[in-house]
């Protein structure tokens, strides 16, 4: 089964933030092309595999019912719940972002 995915205006914001880290802090426009492309990527897995992937383990997370999938090739990953057959993305961290106090 195929999903739609769709962000969240706070999954929207979280994935402008960290492209433009890249391009004004970093300096690397490659670097955030590269990430662009695979967040786009790991968008299209998702629409596929979304129910597939294991409930959050964090207890008030796994009973709100989120779900993790990390970016392919960076690190990087989107928090997402599945609502009437609908990826509905709320977030992306980086992974050294302190996620699970965020979202609690």
């Amino acid at each position: 089964m195929d999903y739609k995915v769709a962000l969240t205006e706070d999954a929207e914001n979280d994935f402008e933030r960290h492209i433009k880290y890249l391009i004004d802090v970093k300096l690397n426009i490659q670097a955030a092309r590269n990430v662009a492309n695979d967040f786009e990527e790991t968008k299209d897995i998702l629409s596929k595999v979304a129910s597939s992937i294991q409930l959050c383990t964090n207890p008030r997370l796994n009973k709100l019912g989120y779900r993790r999938i990390n970016y392919r090739r960076h690190d990087y990953f989107m928090l997402y719940r599945i609502v009437d057959g609908m990826v509905i993305v709320d977030n992306i961290f980086h992974f050294l972002e302190d996620y699970e106090n965020k979202m609690i």
